[in-house]
């Protein structure tokens, strides 16, 4: 009996190729370990953990509503309205970007590539870095946390859009142009139709991180809720961070709900 081709050709060797791959691993861990500095477990770090937990449980329920002050729900209000804005800044910018960036709208592959190019540029920076650009610029408060969110979100944003105009069907496409129809009337009636379902999909989960994220900037004093968490943690003020982890906890958990089922209606 004869061998084929594919056994008489010798085999790779997997299994040699996976231990070099596991070995590999297993030293950048320890050199990424080796790096991070251990000074040890603080003494006072069960009575502060302690003091954590004992907020979380006894919160301070009368912080909810304040009539003549700052008070949770308007933080959580301010933090949801940061996120909001942020979003839709951003869904508006990345719109030309996407368009820019994906390759089937583009006559060439320079032009694209510059365009994604640009994209991953912006996503370099992180939003805490944004953020403290923009209250060196505006000055501290939501208007900065509101430009670090749309600014930042242009390059995730952008990216996955240019990704949905790039995976359509361009049967319609072909349709239109045979028939005469303008660029326009391609754009809106073969284009749009197609990618705006993954556009407003793209755009809750983009609005979902953006709401975890504004949380995060109150804390360098770009508005929301972060800002009189960082003050209650300064103070050790346990009984308030434990009710504004809460209601952190409460509005996150929502949004995420009420935004997943929208984007199952939608996709």
């Amino acid at each position: 009996m004869t061998k084929s081709w594919n056994e008489m050709v010798p085999k790779p060797k997997k299994n040699r190729y996976r231990l070099l791959i596991y070995f590999a691993l297993i030293i950048v861990y320890v050199w990424a370990f080796a790096g991070i500095p251990y000074s040890g477990i603080k003494e006072t770090a069960g009575q502060v953990s302690r003091s954590i937990l004992a907020g979380l449980f006894s919160p301070d329920w009368g912080y909810v509503y304040l009539p003549d002050g700052e008070d949770l729900l308007r933080g959580l209000l301010d933090t949801l309205a940061i996120s909001i804005l942020g979003t839709f800044i951003s869904t508006i910018i990345c719109i030309p970007f996407a368009f820019w960036s994906a390759a089937n709208m583009s006559r060439g592959k320079l032009i694209s590539g510059s365009g994604k190019m640009l994209l991953s540029l912006i996503r370099t920076f992180p939003e805490i870095v944004m953020a403290i650009l923009f209250i060196k610029a505006v000055g501290p408060g939501s208007f900065a946390g509101v430009l670090a969110l749309g600014l930042h979100s242009v390059g995730m944003l952008g990216k996955l859009y240019a990704d949905e105009i790039e995976n359509i069907d361009n049967g319609p496409l072909e349709a239109l142009m045979a028939v005469g129809a303008s660029r326009l009337q391609i754009l809106w009636f073969a284009v749009i139709p197609q990618v705006l379902p993954g556009f407003l999909s793209y755009m809750l989960y983009r609005f979902e991180i953006n709401l975890r994220s504004a949380t995060i900037l109150g804390i360098i004093g770009a508005g929301g809720i972060g800002t009189p968490l960082i003050f209650a943690l300064s103070t050790r003020n346990w009984d308030r961070v434990g009710i504004i982890l809460l209601g952190i906890i409460v509005m996150i958990t929502v949004i995420d709900l009420i935004s997943g089922t929208i984007r199952k209606r939608l996709v």
